[in-house]
């Protein structure tokens, strides 16, 4: 039974979840870092909010850690790309706050227009400036949206129900895709010309990092208002200061700072300026949604290895996994048997799929094969490091979808280049589930991968295979099964053989002085 715990303070319908579905929980929250070290080594998954820092040492000493899942979408506190070379899944639950998140932006998009926070402070203080706090409406007014995915789409789509224009600058935004959600797509120089409210709703990156610099903050619209419920580092807060105190810009709104927690800020005390201590995702209902969610996805990928929100290997749901597992299966056979057979510095790999195989998602496939292959390397290899350790060794990896019908249903093709010219073996699944080897550098062959197996390529000629057997059955060692393939009568052979247990030297090179032998392979699976 897969175990996990719970290392942040989580909704306690999460930790019901596990148990309902079969997993092992356990729920300590407030652990130091040496307390979690010393307890992390028994757990197969790691359930976390913002509190719990999974650093290189966490995860080097979760030695059998398989997952860690943030219950929100900041995982500004995982080493992600350790994660990625320990073959730790990470995964976040990027939705179950979103709405929440919009509707602070909203919140306070409406908080700068009518001064509220100020109003109140003044009203409460006794006074009565009503001449003092004058508004503006947001009917017909330009909001400028940086960043239009999930939460910007639905602040978007707040927006337009308000009657505002909605100008957005993201480009992963699709033509197609503005026009769905209702906005104009605009370069973030004409955004910045036309807005009379910007919100950003992007991912900190080294792309958007102070994307509010001093110089762009210069071009907005004189009295712009800005909000902020993303992140931290966007804008150049320094520069948001002096434009408030200028009066170039009309407001700002805060929910995340560049440190936090925020205890200081120069922005604090400028006119016109509001905060709150990051609270775009706290209410009750989103707290409660990313705790659900969180649990759900780390029970989905521990007991039917379904990939969702992962952040550091492709999504794989819990409805598609039974269709790709198999896959997945057959593509590591297919890695390792390449990997054992071409010996040579290996630059780069090619990855195909036709037929059945070419309407799933290839990425975990393909991580399937660089596990296989890169098993020749490291034996701490799985589909989620094998990428990265494919990268660093300057393998270049290349992805093929056929829409071609071929002489099987399924098929997936895996061609590495060598100083001998380019080698491939292919495979297909029997019934739709049973992987099975059809091809072996050019030379059609059905066979099994499985267990200790035996390579021969020959000069195909009377006589080879009985000497084999003859030789393994002098050693007393059973064979399994036997395939045979060649590309014409007397012409190259290929000998797959399947033995109860592997081959020593001795008989290695006996074999390998046989007439008409090419090469001699060992081979494990």
């Amino acid at each position: 039974m897969p175990k996990v715990l719970i290392s942040d303070k989580m909704d306690p319908q999460a930790a019901q979840i596990f148990r309902d579905r079969g997993v092992e929980v356990d729920e300590i929250t407030g652990l130091k870092p040496d307390e979690l070290k010393k307890i992390i080594g028994e757990y197969d998954g790691l359930a976390i909010r913002s509190s719990t820092k999974v650093t290189k040492e966490i995860i080097d000493a979760a030695t059998n850690l398989k997952v860690i899942g943030r219950a929100g979408i900041g995982v500004d506190n995982v080493d992600i790309p350790y994660a990625s070379a320990k073959g730790v899944v990470v995964m976040n639950t990027p939705f179950g706050n979103s709405i929440t998140t919009a509707e602070h932006a909203i919140a306070l998009m409406f908080a700068l227009a009518r001064q509220l926070p100020e109003a109140d402070a003044s009203t409460q203080a006794g006074k009565w400036e009503k001449n003092r706090f004058m508004g503006v409406e947001v009917t017909n007014k330009t909001l400028g949206l940086i960043g239009a995915g999930n939460i910007g789409s639905i602040v978007a789509s707040r927006a337009l129900g308000l009657r505002m224009k909605v100008a957005a600058f993201d480009p992963f935004l699709t033509p197609e895709r503005a026009i769905e959600i209702g906005v104009e797509k605009v370069t973030l120089d004409e955004l910045l010309a036309r807005a009379d409210f910007i919100t950003l709703h992007t991912p900190l990156t080294d792309q958007t990092r102070n994307i509010l610099s001093r110089e762009n903050l210069a071009k907005t619209k004189k009295g712009v208002r800005i909000i902020n419920c993303a992140r931290g580092g966007l804008i150049d807060e320094a520069a948001l200061k002096d434009g408030l105190e200028s009066g170039h810009i009309g407001g700002a709104a805060l929910d995340v700072f560049a440190v936090e927690p925020a205890t200081e800020s120069p922005l604090f005390g400028a006119p016109n300026f509001i905060s709150t201590p990051h609270l775009g995702a706290s209410t009750n209902e989103a707290q409660v949604n990313v705790a659900l969610q969180v649990a759900d996805q780390l029970s989905d990928y521990l007991l039917t290895g379904g990939v969702t929100n992962a952040l550091n290997v492709p999504s794989l749901s819990a409805e598609e996994a039974p269709k790709v597992r198999p896959y997945l299966a057959l593509a590591e056979k297919l890695g390792s048997l390449v990997g054992q057979l071409a010996h040579d510095n290996l630059t780069n790999i090619a990855i195909e799929v036709e037929g059945a195989a070419a309407e799933l998602n290839i990425k975990p496939i393909t991580g399937a094969v660089l596990a296989g292959l890169m098993r020749r390397y490291t034996d701490t290899v799985n589909m989620v490091n094998a990428p990265y350790l494919a990268k660093e060794r300057g393998i270049d990896v290349r992805e093929v979808r056929h829409e071609r019908e071929g002489d099987y249903h399924t098929l997936l093709r895996v061609t590495v280049a060598t100083t001998r010219g380019a080698r491939s073996v292919a495979g297909t699944l029997l019934g739709n589930a049973n992987p099975r080897l059809v091809e072996i550098f050019g030379i059609k062959i059905e066979a099994d991968l499985d267990g200790n197996m035996l390579y021969i390529n020959n000069n195909d000629a009377p006589g080879f295979i009985g000497a084999v057997g003859g030789i393994l059955g002098a050693a007393n060692i059973n064979i399994g099964t036997f395939h045979l393939g060649r590309r014409e009568a007397g012409g190259e052979a290929v000998l797959l053989l399947s033995v109860d247990e592997e081959v020593p030297q001795e008989q290695m090179q006996q074999i390998e002085k046989l007439h008409n032998v090419r090469l001699v392979r060992a081979l494990k699976f």
